[in-house]
């Protein structure tokens, strides 16, 4: 946490004449300036931050501003990095002010939010940026003191992945054994390309015709340059597909469903 005190020089006369404030009678009194104190800070509404190759999206940070003296300003972005000096990601790349509505039945509370776009081609040139990036949310209070919490929250900005299937052969008679192959890529932001993701669990799942759920089968590695192959029996007319639960870094993805007719 870091604290900007303002310090103003005024004539003996002028303080006087001033009403005391609260701020006023706290150093008076030789009591420390109270900080602003940040919460229900939410990203995105709660949801990964997810983003491909030209992705282009808006996110929204909303959190909330407290200060005995009341909030003037406030403030919040996000950050990757060790730490925010050292910081090799920063979105936006220029922060604006969050827009601030004091609360009707107190007045050292304001609820904030700032909206701010994302392009990936832009924003993101290096792999490593993938992973959890830090919220820093500061604010301004009425005595001019200024607070900043570098860490307030966190959230997850996760590389895009796609996943294909194809089960053959079609059609195939009952009992006979099904070849399931696919292949999982994500955004690879360094090459401009999806590259293939390997060695990662991705679920081979089957759904019956006429049914609306799927149920997993198997769970299968993802090979060299993100193949997948595996095989199973054929027993009634249904839809094939993988899906990928994605990491910490990948977000999840799901294969359009391959129908097989079964005989």
């Amino acid at each position: 946490m870091r604290i900007r005190p303002v310090v103003t020089v005024l004539s003996l006369a002028f303080v006087l004449a001033l009403p005391v404030s609260p701020a006023a009678a706290r150093a008076a009194s030789g009591a420390a300036p109270s900080d602003t104190t940040f919460s229900h800070v939410v990203v995105n509404g709660g949801k990964d931050i997810v983003l491909g190759l030209t992705t282009r999206k808006t996110v929204t940070i909303t959190w909330t501003a407290t200060d005995p003296d009341g909030v003037v300003a406030s403030w919040a972005y996000l950050w990757h990095g060790p730490n925010t000096d050292d910081a090799d990601g920063i979105l936006p790349a220029y922060p604006p002010t969050g827009t601030c509505t004091v609360s009707p039945t107190d007045p050292t509370t304001s609820t904030c939010r700032v909206s701010f776009g994302v392009d990936a081609a832009r924003d993101l040139d290096r792999n490593a940026l993938a992973g959890r990036w830090n919220v820093l949310a500061g604010a301004q209070d009425s005595t001019d003191d200024w607070t900043e919490i570098d860490a307030a929250a966190t959230a997850p900005v996760k590389r895009l992945a796609a996943v294909t299937v194809n089960a053959s052969p079609e059609p195939v008679k009952k009992g006979r054994t099904l070849t399931v192959t696919g292949r999982l890529t994500r955004a690879n932001w360094e090459s401009g390309t999806y590259t293939g993701y390997e060695g990662r669990p991705v679920r081979l799942q089957f759904r019956k015709k006429g049914s609306s759920v799927y149920t997993t089968l198997k769970t299968v590695t993802s090979g060299s340059h993100g193949t997948l192959r595996t095989t199973t029996k054929a027993r009634t007319d249904g839809y094939f597909r993988f899906l990928f639960p994605g990491t910490a870094t990948t977000g999840p993805a799901t294969a359009a469903g391959d129908f097989v007719d079964v005989r």
